[in-house]
Parts: C-alpha cells; structure tokens; sequence
C-alpha cells in the first residue's frame, strides 16, 4: 500500500521562490518602493504639470481620437536661470560640508575613545551619545537660541573670552557680540544635532577592529601616530563614509536649524521650498526644487555604494 503524498508536494514554484532569501530581499526593497520610490513619482509628476487654481492638469489625455502628452519643464529651467535658487543650493551643500566635516573631527575622537574604553563603560559612553535623542528635537534648537542670545551663558562665554572677535574676523559673524542668525549660530546648530549620528556608526567600526593590527605594525617599527594614520584610520573607513552620509543628507535639506538659529544670510534649500510650498503656493515649482535636491543628494549616496560593493568584493 502506498504512502500518501503530502498536502503540500506539488506546491506551485512561485510560492517556493517567495521562502528564505528571496523574501527577506524583497520586504525591504517593497517598504523603499512603496515609501520612497513612489512617492517621489508623485513629486516628480507634480513637477511638470500645470497647476490650474488648487488642481493640477492631467499629464496625458485623450480627446477625439487624439492621445496628447503634456509635459511642463518650465520649472526646472528657471531653476537654472534664477540666481536665488543657484544661491540657495550652493549654500546648503556649503553648510552640509562643513558641518559633516565637524562632525567628523569632534565625533572620531570620542568615537575612538568609545571603543577603546573598559567593556563596563561603553553602555554609559553610548547613553550619554544617545541621550539628547530623549529631548524633543525642536526644543533642542530653541535651547541653542537662547544659549546664544545676548543674556545666554554660551554667548557670556564666547565674548568674555574674546572668541567673539576672532569670529567677526572669520566672517562667521557680522560684528563682534552678534551671534544669532549667522552661520556660526546654523553650524553650531546643525554639528550639536547631526554629531551622532557621526559617532554612532564610527564606534560601530572601530568597535570591531582586530587590535593585533596596531600591535603588528608596531612590532614592525610604526610609532603609535604612524599606526594610528595607516591602520585605524585606513579601516575605519566605511564607519567614516557611513557617518559622513548620515550627517550630510539631512543637512543639505534642513529647514527648522536655518529657520530659528540662521539669517538672511544662511538662505538654503529647505526655506526656499517652504516658501514656494506655503508662501507662493507654487506646487510644481516646490516640487522642482525637491526633484533637483533629490538629485543631488543622489551623488553622493552613488559614491557610498560604489565603495560598499568595491570593499565587499575585496573582503570576498
């Protein structure tokens, strides 16, 4: 007598493909299509279709018997015509990259303390890291608003000790005394919010380094420093990539920073668009603007996944 076959020997090959890698594959890349792929589509629509009152028109129709698409690049050509819009991307790229670059500076040393603390010490070193996250991010902000006002203890600080004058002489501030709504007030800002998210990653890196490497290259004659530049650094490659990226991409589109701690002077990308979105009611216009910092924003992400896929074939 033969055995019964199982309820489920002949189950259809597409189910069989939806097991095991393919669909821990295939949620993630379904969450980036549904939430980030789709509705930047809308954006993009948005941004060549002609606004009529408070509705837009149809891109493609169909009437007696002719198919017509409409498409409006008007947008983006006067965002390469217009002065203010150059001035405002530039701006954003120029305080992304200082503020990246600060955070770098400031975040690898305490991240490399991090790592190199007693196991017992590492959970308090990354509470402390993580702690600011408790506090509602806005109000973080204002409190650097008032710590910079003429009657904050920062700013008391900065001018008792005359740092306030080399900062005039910098150009970071107009006159001595004056320290908000200049892009002193926006980077220090900006580098308080974003520097862990420069930390976290760097620590994460040099978290696992095989110290028998520094004690190799040192056996081999390296003083410390010599180590430190042709070892640590060479490694933690990918955690400075990582940080650098985590901290730039939200900067170039920051808008609440430049708004409570910047001035006319710190005009980026992010109040151009609330601008055009709230003030002039421009739809496709802000959605331009969106387009093209989306594009920008791109490049660099194309380069960190250029040297992800490079160093994941040199491990392999």
């Amino acid at each position: 007598m033969d055995s019964p076959k199982p309820l489920f020997a002949h189950r259809p090959r597409w189910l069989s493909a939806l097991r095991g890698r393919t669909a821990v594959i295939g949620i993630p890349y379904l969450w980036l299509l549904l939430f980030f792929l789709f509705p930047f589509f809308i954006v993009l629509k948005i941004s060549i279709s002609e606004m009529e009152t408070v509705q837009f028109k149809d891109l493609v129709t169909y009437k007696d018997g002719l198919l017509a698409l409409t498409v409006k690049l008007g947008n983006y050509v006067f965002i390469t015509e217009d002065k203010l819009y150059f001035s405002a991307y530039v701006a954003s790229l120029k305080y992304a990259f200082w503020t990246t670059l600060l955070c770098l500076l400031i975040g690898y040393p305490f991240a490399y303390f991090m790592a190199r603390a007693r196991p017992t010490v590492q959970p308090a070193l990354l509470m402390l890291v993580m702690l600011p996250f408790w506090t509602s991010f806005l109000l973080r902000v204002y409190a650097w608003k008032g710590l910079l006002s003429p009657d904050g203890w920062v700013a008391d600080v900065l001018i008792g000790t005359g740092l306030d004058q080399l900062l005039a002489a910098g150009g970071l501030i107009p006159a001595p005394g004056k320290l908000m709504n200049t892009p002193f007030s926006l980077v220090l800002g900006m580098v308080y919010t974003y520097l862990p998210f420069m930390i976290l990653p760097l620590f994460g890196n040099l978290a696992k380094m095989d110290l028998r490497l520094l004690e190799a290259a040192q056996d081999l004659g390296a003083s410390s420093w010599v180590a430190f530049w042709k070892v640590t650094v060479p490694l933690s490659k990918a955690g400075i990539i990582a940080g650098s990226m985590l901290v730039f991409i939200p900067c170039v589109g920051e808008f609440v920073i430049p708004e409570l701690l910047g001035g006319p002077e710190t005009l980026m990308i992010g109040r151009v668009m609330w601008d055009e979105f709230f003030s002039n009611n421009d739809w496709p216009m802000a959605s331009s603007v969106a387009v093209v910092m989306v594009l920008l924003i791109l490049v660099p992400l194309a380069v960190f996944n250029k040297y992800q896929a490079e160093a994941q074939e040199a491990r392999t």
